[in-house]
C-alpha cells in the first residue's frame, strides 16, 4: 500500500504483479526453449485451468547466471488438492511442516508449491520466532516475500517470457552478490539453517554474501544448535554436492558455523595433513560434478570423517592391536561418535571402504584377486589414490594397483612374483601319489 501510495505521488508507473518489475525477454534472454519439457507441461495445464503457474527460483537464477538448472520447480495459486485433481494420481502431496506436490516425469519430478502467505503467530514459535509450519496460503508477491534470497524470488512465465522481479533479484545477480530479504536476523530466527544456505549458495554461485545479510551470522551460530540433527545433514550433504565442496568447508569453517554442524571440523582444518586430505577429496568430488559423472555422498562423508578414522587406528595398533583388528575397532569408535554424520544408509558403504584399506598391503597370493573381486573395490581404491595423493608414502602402493587391475594374466602372475619373490628352500614340496596297486583291491584308492 504505501509503496503504491509513494508511486502514485511520485507519478511513477505503477508495477504490475502487486509490486513486481516485469522484466521482458530482451531485459532477461530466458526463452521458453531453456525450460524442462516437464514443467512446461505443468506451467502449461495449470493456467489452461484458469490458474497462475510460473518457474520459479533456482532454475530462474541459474538461467540468469548462464547456469545449467539442475532442476525446474512451479509455483502457484492453486492449492496443493487444486493440483492433485489436475494431475490425478501421478500427482503426490508431501510433506506436514511444508505441503508441497510432486508432479513425476519419467525420472524427472516438478516440485509444485503453493503461493505462501505471510507467516503469523499462529505458525510462529513466540521465543525463538522460528516458522512451525507454513501452509498459509497467499499471492504471488507475498510468497516473493516469504523466500531467503533476493536471487531466489524471480518468476518465470513461459507463456509470456517474463521475469517478475520483486526485490531487485536482477539486479543483485548483475552485482555478484546474495542478499537477503528483508531484515536478516529476524529470516535467520525463523529459519536458522538459512545460515548454512547462504553460505552454500555464495561458493557455489560464486556470490559474495551481502554485508546486512552477513552481520548477523556470527552472532546467531548457536542457533544451529537446536536444529534437528537430520536437517544439518541434509544441508552438510548438499553442500557435500553442491559442486563447490572444497570452498563451501572452508567458509563453513571460516564463519564459524561448523561449531554446532561438525564440530570436529575444527581439528582437521587446523591440522595441515588433514586439511591438504580433506580439500584434494572435495577438489576431486567437485570435478566430477562438473564432469556430469555420478557422485555417492558416502565417499564423501568417508573422507570427512577419515582423519578421526587413521588417528584412532594408529592409536589401536600402538597398543598392539593387529592392522587389521586395529581397523576394524577404530571404525566403530568413529561412527560411533559421529551418528549425525553417518546415518544408516552410508555408514555400510564407510565402514566397508575404511575396512578395505589395509587389505591393499597384501600383494601375495590369492589376496589381490579376492579383493578385486570385492564388490565395494572400485570406491576402496579411488579412496587409496586419494589418500596417495596427500601422502607420498602410499604413491608406489596405489600405483601398483592401478596397474595390476589392469594387467593381463600374464602380467598380473609376474607382478605378484615380482612383488613376493618366493625363497626356494621354503618352497613346499608337493606329495607325490603313489600310483594304484595293480593286485586288485579297492580302486583308484592310496594304501
Amino acid at each position: 500500500m504505501i509503496r503504491k501510495l509513494i508511486r502514485r505521488v511520485l507519478r511513477l508507473p505503477m508495477l504490475p504483479h502487486g509490486g513486481a518489475e516485469a522484466l521482458p525477454l530482451k531485459k532477461h534472454g530466458i526463452t521458453r526453449e531453456q525450460i524442462s519439457g516437464s514443467a512446461l507441461k505443468v506451467t502449461d495445464k495449470l493456467q489452461a485451468a484458469g490458474y497462475t503457474a510460473l518457474v520459479v527460483g533456482g532454475a530462474v537464477r541459474d538461467l540468469l547466471l548462464g547456469r545449467e538448472p539442475k532442476d525446474f520447480d512451479v509455483a502457484t495459486n492453486a492449492t496443493p488438492e487444486e493440483v492433485q485433481r489436475i494431475f490425478g494420481r501421478r500427482a503426490r502431496i508431501i510433506g506436514r511442516r511444508f505441503r508441497i506436490v510432486h508432479v513425476p516425469f519419467g525420472p524427472e519430478i516438478i516440485e509444485v508449491t503453493t503461493f505462501r502467505g505471510d507467516a503469523d503467530d499462529v505458525h510462529t514459535d513466540e521465543e525463538t520466532g522460528r516458522i512451525l509450519r507454513d501452509n498459509v496460503w497467499g499471492d504471488q508477491e507475498q510468497d516473493a516475500r516469504r523466500r531467503d534470497f533476493t536471487a531466489n524470488a524471480l518468476y518465470y512465465d513461459p507463456a509470456k517470457q517474463v521475469v517478475y522481479d520483486y526485490h531487485h533479484g536482477l539486479r543483485d545477480l548483475e552485482r555478484r552478490q546474495l542478499v537477503m530479504i528483508g531484515d536478516p536476523e529476524r529470516r535467520y530466527r525463523e529459519d536458522p539453517v538459512r545460515m548454512l544456505r547462504a553460505i552454500r549458495l555464495a561458493a557455489k554461485l560464486e556470490l559474495s554474501i551481502e554485508q546486512g545479510t552477513e552481520q548477523p551470522i556470527e552472532s546467531l551460530t548457536p542457533l544451529l544448535a537446536e536444529v534437528p540433527q537430520a536437517r544439518l545433514f541434509d544441508e552438510l550433504t548438499k553442500m557435500l554436492l553442491s559442486g563447490a565442496a572444497g570452498a563451501c568447508l572452508e567458509v563453513l569453517y571460516s564463519s564459524g558455523l561448523y561449531k554446532p554442524v561438525m564440530p570436529q571440523l575444527g581439528r582437521i582444518m587446523s591440522t595441515k595433513s588433514d586439511r591438504d586430505f580433506l580439500q584434494k577429496a572435495m577438489s576431486a568430488t567437485d570435478d566430477r560434478i562438473k564432469a556430469g559423472k555420478s557422485v555417492n555422498p558416502a565417499f564423501q562423508m568417508a573422507a570427512l570423517l577419515w582423519p578421526q578414522v587413521q588417528r584412532r587406528w594408529e592409536q589401536l595398533q600402538g597398543s598392539g592391536q593387529s592392522g587389521m583388528q586395529a581397523m576394524m575397532n577404530a571404525i566403530e569408535d568413529v561412527l560411533d561418535r559421529n551418528k549425525g554424520l553417518a546415518p544408516a544408509r552410508h555408514a555400510g558403504t564407510m565402514r566397508e571402504i575404511w575396512s578395505l584399506q589395509p587389505r591393499f598391503d597384501g600383494r601375495t597370493g590369492r589376496k589381490p584377486f579376492r579383493l578385486l573381486e570385492n564388490g565395494r573395490f572400485r570406491a576402496a581404491y579411488d579412496f587409496l589414490v586419494l589418500r596417495a595423493s596427500a601422502d607420498d608414502s602410499l604413491k608406489e602402493l596405489a600405483e601398483w594397483w592401478t596397474a595390476f587391475q589392469h594387467a593381463d594374466a600374464g602380467e598380473q602372475t609376474r607382478m605378484l612374483e615380482q612383488d613376493s619373490p618366493v625363497d626356494p628352500s621354503k618352497r613346499k614340496r608337493r606329495r607325490r601319489r603313489r600310483k594304484p596297486n595293480d593286485g586288485g583291491g579297492q580302486s583308484g584308492a592310496e594304501e
